[in-house]
């Protein structure tokens, strides 16, 4: 319960995902990497209820295996949004509040939880999301770190793989203004059943990003400004960066994964 709202976080666990197949039960420290992220889950006091939507039975066994609740979502789904309509569709979770958790970002923690429905009492926001400032060139120019811009109330006005915005003057780079999109997302439930409606759209096929889909449908997108940011798994090589970083969240600390 966040705000006198009832939160359920729904975690998507595509077993076979395109740049890194069967991700979600790679093991990391002697558990599949889907358990890490639910472990996080449990220690975000805000949920009341947690489910992980899998697409095999593969995925369910070992959810069950260490007591996460799961349930079987389409393999057609395109994308973890459309697991969380499904299973509001089917009626089988309610919520106000749908937290969509990706199942291969285990440094996710509480206090970015709190940030993300920080205006969840806010009337006009169809979707929460969180930014955070993108600190190194490197970021800026990688197709794999999206980029986005705001309006003055920190409402988006785009998604990008490139970078956004433009500055037409060649001034150095520590003095220009650039935010990264943090890919945790909260929806309204009336959202989620508008999102249900949508057919895809242009410019998500063409930047590969839900949710671009939401804008085009006049989806209101609000995005709180954060310090922290999750480390995705979307190569094998990104486990090796995760280890380290887990023996912090064995000890119960705030994670920061600046730098990796």
């Amino acid at each position: 319960m966040h705000k006198d709202k009832t939160v359920a976080c729904i975690i998507p666990a595509r077993l076979n995902s395109v740049r890194f197949p069967r991700k979600i039960l790679a093991p990391v420290q002697g558990k599949p990497l889907i358990q890490w992220t639910w472990e996080a889950a449990l220690r975000v006091s805000l949920f009341d209820r947690i489910v992980v939507a899998v697409d095999d039975v593969e995925t369910a066994a070992a959810v069950e295996s260490f007591g996460g609740e799961w349930m079987l979502t389409s393999r057609e789904c395109m994308n973890g949004t459309e697991r969380l309509v499904q299973l509001m569709k089917e009626g089988r979770v309610s919520a106000d509040i749908w937290v969509n958790w990706q199942a291969d970002e285990p440094l996710v923690h509480e206090e970015m939880i709190r940030e993300l429905l920080f205006t969840a009492r806010q009337e006009g926001i169809d979707v929460w999301s969180l930014k955070k400032r993108v600190d190194a060139q490197e970021e800026l120019c990688s197709s794999h770190v999206v980029k986005v811009v705001c309006d003055a109330a920190g409402f988006a006005l785009y998604f990008s793989r490139s970078a956004l915005p433009f500055y037409r003057d060649d001034i150095p780079f520590k003095e220009r203004l650039y935010y990264k999109h943090v890919g945790l997302y909260a929806y309204t439930a009336s959202a989620l059943h508008r999102i249900a409606s949508f057919p895809p759209s242009f410019l998500e096929e063409a930047e590969k990003l839900e949710q671009l889909r939401f804008l085009a449908h006049g989806l209101k997108i609000n995005l709180r400004e954060t310090r922290h940011e999750s480390l995705g798994i979307d190569l094998p090589e990104h486990l090796a960066c995760l280890g380290p970083r887990l023996n912090g969240v064995k000890n119960h600390k705030l994670l920061d994964v600046n730098g990796l």
